[in-house]
C-alpha cells in the first residue's frame, strides 16, 4: 500500500495528493511518486530547454529538423555540397551562393587563362600570380619599318597586318618647288 499523505499531531508532513507528476513528464531514468503515492519511472526524453535558442530555419539544412524556442524547426538552407567555379577575366569574380558548402569546392582561374601564365608571356622582373617573367621583349616579335609620304592632313601610321609594332618610320621630305610665273615673280609650291 502506498501512502500519499502523512499527518502527524495535526500537522501535515507530506501531501502528494495535489502533485501533477506523471511518467511522461518525468525525465527518463528518474523516479518519483505520483499523487497516489505510487512509485513511477520517468519516460520523458526531453533533454534541453530550447526557449532561448536563436537558430532559424534558414540556418538548418533543408529537410533536417531541430528545436528552438520550444518548437520543432524544419531547415530551409540549401546544401550546395562541393561548390566550384572559375574566373577567366581580370575583373571577374565568383559569387558564392547562399547556403551550406561541404568545404571541398574550389574556385580557380580558368584553365585556358592559367595556361597563359608562363614566364615567357610575362616581362622580365614582373611577377603575376607567383609566376616570375623572363620575357625580354624580343621573343617572337615582328617589327616593321615603313616609309610614308607627308600630307597636308593628319595621318595615323600603324603597322601592317602580321607586324607587332613599327620599329622605324621614315617620312619623306615635303616637296618644295619654285618656278617663275607670268607676273615676273616666283611661285612656291609646297606638297603639291
Amino acid at each position: 500500500m502506498a501512502y500519499n499523505k502523512v499527518v502527524y499531531g495535526g500537522k501535515t508532513l507530506m501531501d502528494l495528493t495535489g502533485d501533477s507528476v506523471t511518467p511522461d513528464k518525468l525525465l527518463a531514468g528518474e523516479t518519483a511518486h505520483d499523487k497516489s503515492g505510487e512509485a513511477i519511472a520517468g519516460t520523458c526524453t526531453f533533454d534541453v530547454d530550447s526557449t532561448d535558442a536563436t537558430v532559424t530555419a534558414a540556418e538548418i539544412l533543408k529537410g533536417k529538423t531541430g528545436y528552438a524556442r520550444g518548437s520543432k524547426v524544419t531547415g530551409t538552407m540549401l546544401n550546395h555540397g562541393a561548390v566550384t567555379g572559375s574566373i577567366s577575366g581580370k575583373d571577374d569574380s565568383y559569387v558564392v551562393p547562399v547556403g551550406y558548402h561541404d568545404g571541398s569546392g574550389v574556385v580557380k582561374i580558368d584553365d585556358t587563362e592559367k595556361a597563359k601564365l608562363v614566364p615567357s608571356n610575362i616581362r622580365s622582373g614582373v611577377s603575376v600570380l607567383g609566376v616570375e617573367g623572363n620575357m625580354t621583349g624580343t621573343e617572337d616579335v615582328n617589327a616593321q619599318t615603313k616609309t610614308v609620304s607627308p600630307s597636308t592632313v593628319q595621318q595615323t601610321i600603324l603597322p601592317d597586318e602580321g607586324y607587332n609594332y613599327l620599329s622605324q618610320i621614315v617620312v619623306g621630305a615635303i616637296p618644295y618647288v619654285e618656278s617663275s610665273n607670268s607676273a615676273g615673280g616666283t611661285t612656291v609650291t609646297i606638297a603639291g
